[in-house]
């Protein structure tokens, strides 16, 4: 993959490279002791500027609608995200690169004893808002009420806050919740597989667009993605296949 003088432009307009890290999916970043953003979405930025041979900006931000508006907005060149029709608008997608799990935790003396049975009643289900869980129920839910955390992160302690029946998000921040809070647990199973991709502004056009897809199908056959994924010892999440 070598960039030409229009790829260049459409990745890098600023001549840095600017990738919007959501720290609100710790599966994919977080920040470590010093306050500095690692993982692997920032291991895949950081890869991507370098065979674009430009410097990396990393604009941070804590929810993953913010990383959407930050692309769509072109405050930022790249993002990482769950791919959603809603956001496809005015981002070009890539295929996934990684797939997550999202589930539903419940009370440890609650009723609901399948992921069936959410929806089943009017259930009030927290979400982080903006997230890919918010999107996808928003659509699916037909009897249960939505209620959104301002974060992913803080899914858990808003459903506590608010006496609600089911929180939702990402299997792993959910585990971690229920060893530190306890007398919660997680439904088996899965209610939705969570593709995360990157994206780019549309405006940026098809060429940056078929660019950015091949760069993410490249660093899945080459075990760049696995290598991450192991680094920072991330568990519950897989690479993704090859595209079509």
């Amino acid at each position: 993959m070598t960039p030409t003088s229009s790829i260049l432009a459409a990745f890098a307009p600023t001549a840095k490279l600017r990738a919007a890290i959501n720290l609100g999916n710790p599966i994919l970043a977080y920040a470590d002791a010093a306050g500095n953003a690692r993982g692997v979405s920032v291991d895949l930025a950081r890869e991507f500027a370098r065979r674009l041979g430009v410097a990396l900006e990393l604009v941070v931000v804590d929810t993953a609608g913010k990383s959407v508006d930050a692309v769509a907005s072109e405050q930022a060149d790249i993002g990482f995200f769950a791919i959603d029709p809603l956001r496809g608008a005015n981002i070009a997608f890539s295929a996934a690169y990684v797939l997550i799990e999202g589930s539903y935790l419940v009370k440890e003396d609650s009723p609901i004893q399948a992921n069936e049975e959410v929806d089943g009643a009017p259930h009030r289900v927290v979400v982080g808002k903006g997230s890919a869980y918010d999107l996808f129920l928003t659509r699916t839910l037909q009897h249960a009420q939505i209620l959104r955390s301002p974060t992913s992160p803080t899914v858990v302690d808003t459903f506590l806050e608010a006496g609600a029946e089911v929180a939702a998000g990402v299997r792993q921040q959910l585990e971690a919740d229920a060893r530190r809070i306890g007398g919660l647990r997680l439904l088996d199973g899965r209610f939705m597989v969570i593709q995360q991709a990157t994206g780019t502004p549309k405006s940026r056009g098809a060429d940056a667009a078929a660019f950015l897809a091949r760069f993410v199908e490249e660093v899945k056959a080459s075990g760049f993605v696995a290598d991450a994924l192991a680094r920072h010892r991330i568990e519950g999440a897989s690479v993704a296949p090859a595209a079509a």
